[in-house]
């Protein structure tokens, strides 16, 4: 029953974050919210977060149950290089990232909201960008399987996995829509998740 529940709480929140972040929606906001849209961005990170908090209480409360999974001996080795990498995959793209719109802290000074995330507003396929197309998503999985799994570890494992998935591609879909072709040539040229510096090089030579 506890694992019903942590799944079940997990999927909410997962489902309630996608709605929020839906275009439609945001559409329908924009027009409700007039001039006050500015702080939607800022109030749907704050709802996030605050949301959060008491699913990873419930989290850290349910017993752990059964191990299928624990990093021992030479496999360590691996789970440090899935740590380092999942960590890499956050902090270098925030060279070609805008944070402040991340945040939706630019919104409120009524700053141009570009598409995407990319600082210049453009289709930027370089640094890390040039070895997957969703460098984040890749690190956050890398992250959460990097851990022992026991029965609630792989309950929350395989909901925010399918989140991830789903969620890069709705991502993929916002993307075509402000890219159009310049971004399905990236598509061909670039994976999704997995990096690889030889797409970095084919990205290059097809700008």
């Amino acid at each position: 029953m506890q694992y019903s529940l942590l799944a079940m709480l997990w999927i909410g929140w997962c489902a309630l974050h996608s709605l929020l972040a839906a275009p439609a929606l945001q559409r329908w906001a924009a027009v409700r919210l007039g001039e006050r849209f500015r702080y939607y961005r800022l109030g749907y990170n704050l709802f996030a977060v605050l949301t959060l908090v008491p699913v990873l209480v419930y989290s850290f409360g349910v017993e752990g149950g059964r191990v299928f999974w624990s990093w021992e001996g030479g496999w360590r080795l691996l789970q440090a290089g899935m740590i380092a990498t999942g960590l890499a995959l956050f902090v270098l793209p925030l060279r070609q990232y805008d944070m402040k719109q991340f945040l939706g802290l630019r919104q409120l000074r009524g700053g141009d909201v570009r598409p995407g995330l990319e600082a210049e507003g453009r289709l930027c396929t370089e640094g890390v960008l040039g070895w997957c197309r969703h460098p984040w998503y890749t690190g956050a999985l890398l992250l959460i399987w990097a851990r022992d799994l026991d029965v609630a570890t792989l309950v929350v494992n395989a909901v925010l996995s399918a989140y991830l998935v789903i969620g890069a591609h709705l991502e993929e879909r916002k993307l075509l829509q402000a890219f159009g072709d310049a971004y399905r040539r990236y598509q061909r040229q670039v994976p999704m998740f997995l990096p690889l510096p030889v797409a970095r090089r084919r990205a290059r030579r097809h700008r």
